[in-house]
């Protein structure tokens, strides 16, 4: 079993930098920066030649797993009881970021930040995620990275996993399956998409293809018992009706193609990612692929979420268990697309970011006791968790053409939200002052091994609508329960977030509060005018009165 000390060790190694803040130095990150003119807006520097002209454009693609924890990549955890030697190959050929986070510790809130460029507890999702069915988080006019960039020239598609709701035709006891679904992803800025609804456990399950499935989902299933893992199974045999399926299981009922099965997520969807990335980049003659236009790739993957279902074929890899397969199968399908790439002359001028949606689910623990591998790596919490072990998620990025001194390790604080304003930079483009509040470039970390980043406090947000601010090292956890007064970690000496030190520094504790408070009302956390959220004033901002809040009243 690791020792503690063996990961507090880690994590001085894989800091760049570790700031030693004065309470003054606090005062202007969390209260002064969120009100300064930061780089998001900022046009690109002319030093770098690499970006803004329309033939150098890199190809983006962002492969975005589910439930990986900050501990299973190998680079990043040196007892990690798996290999991941295509994940370990983007570090070592590009960045790894290891103070990267999620907007939120659950699924689709941090889709809807990664896209959008905005926290979601700004929308009327306070709390958890969505289901299968039901309106898109996304309004139809919000901007999202997808549109940007295909507003920009650029050709755009999503495959696998969506989870920020569909409108789907008819009711589930009377559907018309000849109708096109809508408010889906196809609305929101791609021009393609391959791929299922949400979560494997949610709502409905077919292979979509556009609107449309091609086996439409007419059958009824739930879930079945697991022989690798402590989950479930989305398997065949299915039954016909819906009252069928509830007298077989307990659990809700599942809408289900009778071609789908659960196992076949990730091939399908790397076949398709390669498929799609074929027809994007052919060109007339004897073209290489490099000059067709750029293309965006959002690979939102179902791994390694429950189920947990490898193929056979991974069965016995690793020393993990089910849960290790998994996770081995996932990053061959990585290697897969990164082989793609390089057959077809793309390597280099492509931007391939990997990251998580949240930390990981709760057997977290028990692969702890039975395997000594610990998916959350030295940090307190997983999934559904406002510790670090909910947010912090690895994050590694390779582009050749861009990215200067490959295999640096970055402990910049950045965050899922910055995607879009670091893509906006690098093509030399700005953004709206309505679109992406809470994103902040990183750009500049990529391209200048020397660049200090400074970023605005940063949001994240818990499944049961708890708050978190972090400027530097410091972290205020806001209060969670009435009469209570939160927590204060300081990161660089207590990465685990064991002791609260919040009674021992009220000044740090005050200053993070009114930080906290004005990102909230102001409806933004970078430069520009003050934007509305899309409620009033709910019971989780506990440590501000409703009085505070009027300027973004709906």
């Amino acid at each position: 079993m690791r020792s503690d000390s063996t990961w507090i060790s880690l994590h001085s190694r894989l800091r760049l930098s570790q700031s030693n803040l004065s309470l003054r130095a606090i005062a202007i990150l969390a209260v002064g920066l969120v009100c300064l003119s930061v780089s998001t807006r900022r046009a690109v520097a002319q030093q770098n030649p690499v970006i803004g002209s329309t033939d150098t454009r890199p190809n983006v693609i962002i492969v975005y797993t589910d439930d990986q924890g900050f501990g299973d990549v190998s680079s990043m955890n040196p007892d990690a009881k798996f290999e991941t030697p295509n994940m370990d190959r983007l570090a070592k050929e590009g960045l790894t970021f290891t103070n990267a986070h999620s907007s939120d510790s659950v699924c689709t809130p941090s889709r809807y930040g990664l896209l959008t460029g905005r926290y979601s507890w700004r929308t009327t999702l306070k709390r958890g995620v969505m289901n299968a069915e039901g309106k898109c988080l996304i309004a139809d006019d919000r901007m999202t990275l997808a549109s940007f960039l295909r507003d920009e020239g650029y050709q755009t598609g999503m495959v696998g996993k969506w989870h920020l709701g569909m409108q789907f035709p008819g009711s589930p006891k009377k559907r018309d399956w000849s109708q096109p679904v809508r408010d889906m992803p196809l609305d929101k800025g791609f021009d393609h998409f391959f791929g299922i609804p949400a979560s494997l456990n949610y709502g409905v399950l077919a292979w979509f293809d556009g609107r449309h499935a091609a086996v439409p989902p007419k059958s009824w299933t739930g879930k079945k018992p697991n022989k690798r893992h402590v989950d479930y199974r989305i398997m065949p045999p299915y039954q016909e009706t819906e009252t069928e399926a509830r007298k077989r299981f307990k659990n809700t009922t599942i809408e289900v193609a009778d071609d789908f099965v659960d196992n076949q997520c990730l091939t399908r969807f790397t076949d398709e990612a390669i498929e799609w990335i074929t027809e994007a980049t052919a060109t007339p003659g004897n073209e290489s692929a490099s000059n067709a236009p750029p293309f965006f790739l959002y690979l939102p993957l179902t791994s390694p979420h429950y189920p947990v279902c490898p193929l056979p074929e991974y069965w016995g890899q690793g020393d993990c268990g089910g849960y290790g397969e998994f996770m081995i199968e996932t990053d061959h399908h990585l290697g897969r697309l990164l082989k793609h790439l390089e057959a077809n002359g793309l390597t280099d001028n492509t931007l391939v970011i990997l990251t998580s949606d949240n930390g990981p689910e709760k057997s977290w623990k028990q692969r702890i006791d039975d395997f000594g591998h610990h998916s959350n790596g030295s940090y307190r919490g997983g999934k559904r968790d406002i510790y670090e072990g909910g947010h912090r998620v690895p994050m590694l990025a390779r582009w050749p053409n861009g990215i200067k001194q490959p295999g640096r390790i970055s402990d910049a604080l950045v965050g899922q939200v910055d995607l879009l304003a670091t893509v906006a930079e690098l093509l030399g483009r700005p953004l709206p002052d309505e679109a992406a509040e809470d994103s902040h470039s990183f750009a500049s970390i990529l391209l200048d091994p020397s660049y200090e980043h400074h970023r605005v406090p940063l949001i994240n947000h818990g499944v049961r609508g708890e708050f978190a601010i972090t400027a530097g090292d410091w972290k205020w956890i806001a209060p969670r329960r009435d009469n209570d007064e939160g927590e204060l970690y300081n990161l660089a000496n207590d990465p685990s977030e064991s002791q609260d030190i919040s009674s021992d520094h009220p000044t740090v504790v005050r200053r993070l509060r009114n930080a906290l408070t004005k990102i909230v009302v102001n409806g933004r956390s970078t430069s520009g005018d003050p934007q509305p959220n899309d409620t009033g004033h709910w019971e989780d901002l506990r440590w501000m009165e409703p009085s505070e809040y009027t300027n973004t009243q709906p």
